[in-house]
């Protein structure tokens, strides 16, 4: 543990924030008595990509949107021809 005064911690801060992130116990103190402590912040845990991003535009999507065959496409790309000069 360090323990040191306002005064002197001013001039030190960046020192004393490094001390803090390494597990170090840093005290400031007033008039020689302990005022504050500077401790780490603990890093906010990444949260994982949550799905359903879009739920909030209330979108009615049935999953045969997604899932079924379509025909019509089927159909569209089985008659039109890819290299128009090949018989």
């Amino acid at each position: 543990m360090i323990t040191m005064n306002i005064a002197e911690a001013k001039s030190k801060l960046s020192e004393l924030v490094a001390r803090a992130e390494a597990g170090e116990e840093v005290v400031i103190a007033r008039n020689g008595k302990p005022a504050a402590r500077i401790t780490a912040v603990e890093p906010k845990p990444k949260e994982p990509r949550r799905l359903g991003l879009w739920n909030h535009l209330n979108l009615d999507i049935p999953d045969s949107v997604f899932f079924d065959r379509d025909l019509e496409l089927e159909e569209a790309v089985e008659n039109s021809r890819i290299f128009p000069d090949e018989e």
